[in-house]
This record gives structure tokens, sequence and C-alpha cells, in this order.
């Protein structure tokens, strides 16, 4: 494996308060617990990828803020290198207002820093691109950045697996620029830009478009037929940050040289154990309890 992979991305504070109904407008209820927890996409993918035991580099903006801190000290914590982490004065860090309520959540996000990782400040810092087995990327982050990342690894043939999440449109040249593509079955149509049928969608992308589609696993063509890479049969506790493990995990088997389906299945299985667990970060496995369950 070569030295490390990176991963460019959004880095939030996850505030989360547990009520028993959900406000209305004007309407101020008693809450039941509030905690905070290290949470963004990008966090998240990089830590699943840690947990894992690969090198990490996180490229992404933080606060000077008592949130930024606490979001550092969490990433430190769990072995990431924090090297091109940017504190950015006076914007607050990113931060994500969530209110749990009769089993469903309500999710408001202030992207702050994280709106400031721009291409100019990538350009700045691109040398950590140089050795990288692997770059991922999602959308929470400014999608010029996103851009500008997937087509400097096009151009220095660093592969790039690209989480369109959350979902927008992507432009042709980012698709073409990018190595892996990992929407889940409600995303794919928003991100394409289609309501063309799955199986038609896969065979345009083979071996480059993976479709997950949660406890039914997840679909690719292989360049001659649909592949189903299943789901492992678990019982499911909180799903939140599943999407991340896989995708951080798809990263490490990736990075590792697995053959594509093998990759996937590695990353199900990593996704799978991290639903059993309360969290996004704290379900994430580590790889020996991936490859034991495998």
């Amino acid at each position: 494996m070569k030295s490390k992979i990176v991963v460019v991305g959004s880095i939030n504070a996850d505030l989360v308060a547990v009520s028993s109904k959900r406000p209305g407008p004007g309407e101020t209820v008693l809450g039941e617990d509030f905690f905070m927890v290290p949470g963004g996409k990008g966090a998240n993918q990089a830590v699943a990828i840690s947990r894992l035991g690969a090198k990490v580099d996180m490229v992404g903006c933080i606060g000077n803020d008592a949130n930024g801190q606490f979001l550092y000290d969490s990433l430190k914590k769990e072995g990431v290198v924090l090297d091109n982490i940017i504190r950015i004065p006076d914007v607050s860090t990113g931060t994500a207002v969530i209110n749990l309520a009769q089993g469903e959540n309500s999710i408001v996000v202030i992207p702050g820093t994280n709106s400031m990782l721009t291409p100019k400040l990538i350009k700045s810092m691109e040398n950590v691109f140089m050795d990288a087995a692997i770059v991922l990327l999602q959308l929470e982050i400014p999608i010029e950045t996103v851009e500008y990342v997937a087509k400097l690894c096009f151009e220095r043939k660093i592969p790039v697996i690209l989480n369109p999440a959350p979902a927008m449109k992507l432009s042709k040249e980012l698709i073409d620029n990018a190595s892996y593509i990992t929407p889940n079955e409600h995303e794919y149509k928003i991100v394409f830009d289609t309501d063309e049928d799955i199986e038609e969608l896969l065979k345009r992308y083979p071996n480059k478009l993976l479709i997950t589609q949660g406890d039914k696993g997840v679909v690719f063509n292989d360049g001659n037929n649909v592949i189903r890479v299943d789901s492992i049969n678990v019982k499911v506790v909180d799903t939140t940050g599943a999407g991340d493990t896989f995708n951080g995990a798809l990263a490490y088997a990736l990075a590792n040289d697995y053959e594509l389906e093998q990759a996937i299945l590695f990353a199900n299985v990593a996704a799978g154990i991290s639903v059993t667990k309360l969290g996004a970060q704290t379900g994430m496995p580590s790889l020996n309890e991936v490859i034991n369950k495998l």
C-alpha cells in the first residue's frame, strides 16, 4: 500500500437535542437530553479509515472557536493526520443542529468554515496529494473545490472516490474525473439528472458507478453484468454514519489492492458492523472486527 489515503471534506460539530415531540412554529418544548458529537462527512470518513489502521490525511477547515478545538482534538485522538487542517479566524466551525424526536431527526446544517475550503486553499497544499494511494471526496464543501481536486488527481493518475452527498447534479467533467462514484438508490437520479433504469445507467459507467441500496447491498456493472454485493444481516441500532463507514472502508480496501467486488464486500461488512452501535463515529469498526466478520 502507498503511504496514505487523503480525505478532503467537511468537519462539523453535531449538536443533538432529544425531545419527545418536535416543536412547531413558535412553540417551545422541554428536551430530554443534549449532547455534542464530532461529525461532518469528511471527518467521519477519515475516522473510518483510521480505525481500519491506514494512515489518513484530513484536508479541511475549522474555526478558532471551542467547537473547532473539540473537533481537532477528536480527530487527533483517532490518529488522523492533521497537518492540512486550516484554522479560519472570525468564521464559526461547521455545525449541524439536530432534533431527535419520535424516531425521526430534523437537521439544520451551518457550513461555517467548510465553505472556506476553496480551490485557492487546496492549491497551497497540493503536495499532500503527491503520494496518496486514493483520495476521497464528498459534497459538503464548495463544488468548485471538489471539481478542482478531482481534476488535479485525474491529471496525476490518483484514484478518486466521490461520495455525492448531499446529492446535486454533477458536471460531466467531474463524473469523468472521478474513478468511483457512490450514490445511494435515491441520490443517483439527482446526481446524473436521469430517470433512467438503474441497470441501464450502471451499464454506462462500468466499474465506476456503485449504487448503495441499504440492507439490499450494493450494485455495479463489471463491464458484462450487473453484480450485486449483499449486505450482512445484523440487528440495526443506528444507521447514522453507515454511508461514511462504507466509503471510508471502500477507500481502505481499494488502497490495499482489493479487487472491486471484494472491496465492496469489505466495505459492506464495515458498514454493517457500524449500524449495530449508536452514533456515527462511535460505531465505526476496527480492522480486526471487519476481518472476523468476513
